[in-house]
């Protein structure tokens, strides 16, 4: 089966990335106490639910994070290289290769999910196949969590740091996030937005889904 020309643009671009994006932002929770309160509130709802998958993880940051708070997590990156370099700062903690699209996971399997600024490369199209994929992984009662930037346009990023490659990066409204994730029988728990912070462009959302205890 052929791979969609996104999934292979984001790769690259994050492969390409992967160290300068490592270094540079490494300190990015340390900054955003709000951010880190988001991930307490999650992690106390799955810490006893079962095993928890940080999709889209990067160079593991927030995978570590949920661990030093207690949850059984592990990471899953459609990048090898941000799966490299988190396996490297944190060996003690699973980090797979793999795409949201088509998670190697059993039915029924996850408490929880957390997808941190990941589902923001993916086309509008293929959001509704992401949420069906969190909602099949996840057992009932579990939790997902999404982070993203707020807003209608795209930001196109091209050749950051040298590189040679460019990404998209896609701005969503909660609103309409809210609604694809009740289409794929995931229920908004809460929702936050918060203002932009320092070097940010945009509104930052986070949105906190459940599965329902038994599907209607």
């Amino acid at each position: 089966m052929t791979e969609a020309e996104f999934l292979r643009e984001a790769r690259a671009f994050y492969d390409a990335l992967a160290v300068d994006y490592a270094d540079r932002y490494r300190d990015y929770l340390a900054a955003r106490p709000l951010d880190r309160a988001v991930l307490a509130g999650f992690a106390e709802l799955v810490r006893d639910a079962g095993p928890v998958a940080d999709v889209g993880c990067g160079p593991g940051w927030t995978t570590a994070h949920l661990a030093e708070l207690g949850v059984d997590v592990f990471g899953l990156d459609l990048s090898p290289e941000m799966v490299g370099l988190a396996r490297q700062a944190y060996p003690a903690l699973r980090f797979d290769v793999g795409s949201m699209l088509a998670l190697d996971l059993p039915d029924g399997t996850l408490g929880g999910l957390n997808a941190w600024y990941s589902i923001i490369h993916l086309p509008e199209e293929q959001l509704p196949a992401a949420f069906a994929e969190f909602h099949r992984v996840l057992k009932p009662g579990g939790h997902l969590q999404l982070a993203f930037q707020v807003g209608d346009e795209p930001l196109h990023l091209a050749q950051p740091y040298g590189h040679p490659v460019s990404l998209d990066f896609r701005r969503l409204r909660p609103e309409r996030i809210a609604e694809l994730l009740a289409a794929a029988g995931l229920l908004v728990q809460a929702r936050l937005v918060r203002e932009p912070d320092d070097g940010e462009r945009t509104q930052q959302a986070f949105l906190l889904a459940r599965k329902p205890l038994a599907d209607s």
